[in-house]
């Protein structure tokens, strides 16, 4: 594992028209990864829009990979049934960090960069990243992938190394 180069604290806001894996609809839950760690959210119940509203924090070390998330549906007496996946790359918002410094922004809201839509990414609008009262943020919609239908929405809120007294120097 690489250096570390700050914390990113992902928000899981909500599902959209999740797929039904039970008889009439599912009960959701989120997991997310990013390199070996693993964060999940909690399971809603008998839902297709749930919402979650559920913060996870993970460290991001050097190289800056992407999040991976899968959604699954809860089952008692099987094992829980896929309802999709996703992936977000996370270079435009730790760059965005990195440039932040660079412009010195930090009253207001700045937009520092917008990322599209495209075969490489599962997003379903654009997404902006922003600098917001000093904080490196972005939400996003993304697209499940390999299933009919499913939207995530996310938020992102970026802590640099510098700033956080969680994140310890390397040695």
């Amino acid at each position: 594992m690489g250096e570390t180069v700050g914390l990113l604290k992902v928000t899981v806001v909500q599902g959209k028209q999740l797929v039904i894996r039970d008889f009439r609809t599912s009960d959701p839950y989120v997991v997310i990864k990013l390199g070996n760690q693993v964060a999940k959210t909690k399971v809603i119940n008998n839902c297709l829009n749930p919402v979650w509203n559920e913060e996870l924090t993970f460290c991001v070390t050097e190289p800056i990979g992407a999040l991976n998330l899968e959604v699954f549906d809860k089952d008692t007496f099987k094992a829980d049934d896929k309802m999709g996946t996703a992936h977000l790359s996370l270079q435009q918002i730790a760059s965005a960090a990195r440039l932040k410094h660079v412009l010195k922004v930090s009253a207001g809201e700045t937009r520092i960069r917008t990322i599209v839509p495209d075969s490489d990414n599962c997003l379903v609008r654009e997404s902006y990243v922003s600098c917001v009262d000093g904080e490196v943020v972005q939400d996003v919609w993304l697209r499940l992938c390999g299933v009919e239908s499913g939207e995530l929405e996310l938020k992102l809120k970026w802590v640099d190394q510098h700033s956080s007294p969680l994140i310890s120097a390397p040695k």
